[in-house]
């Protein structure tokens, strides 16, 4: 049986939290749930017994009593809901219902680039555009400006 512990202390890990639960039984497992970033604890866990009798125990005894100085919420775990959340229009900015290789089997070297030759779209611009009134400097000066 899955057991759910609440209000834990922060000071608290999985082996002070197995150790109050083994009083009253076989303990399969015993985890205090921490926070990825911070890795500190997130002030619940879970504690799982194979014998449901023992676990009942377990859980009339330790809910309200005292560990590391804070009292204890204890109660059968209940699973997580997972109800179908609604879907955002367009997809949500992934991929969406769009198939993931938008060339089919051809690898991403051999994709169309824009119809305007090897250049990717930039192709029908010239050899060379510059700003600013740029001169071209591989042809002869015909005058200084």
């Amino acid at each position: 049986m899955d057991i759910y512990v609440g209000n834990l202390a922060y000071a608290t890990d999985d082996e002070s939290l197995r150790a109050a639960f083994a009083a009253y039984g076989e303990v399969t497992s015993a985890r205090v749930v921490t926070d990825r970033m911070t890795n500190r604890s997130k002030g619940f866990g879970f504690v799982e017994m194979p014998n449901e009798d023992e676990a009942n125990a377990a859980i009339a005894a330790l809910n309200g009593a005292e560990l590391d100085g804070r009292p204890l919420r204890v109660n059968e775990s209940q699973p997580k809901p997972r109800d179908e959340r609604p879907r955002r229009p367009y997809g949500g900015g992934g991929y969406g219902d769009r198939p993931r290789r938008p060339y089919g089997d051809r690898p991403y070297g051999d994709r169309p680039r824009g119809g305007r030759g090897p250049r990717g779209g930039y192709g029908d611009r010239g050899p060379r555009r510059g700003g600013y009134g740029r001169r071209d400097y591989d042809d002869p000066p015909e005058s200084q400006w």
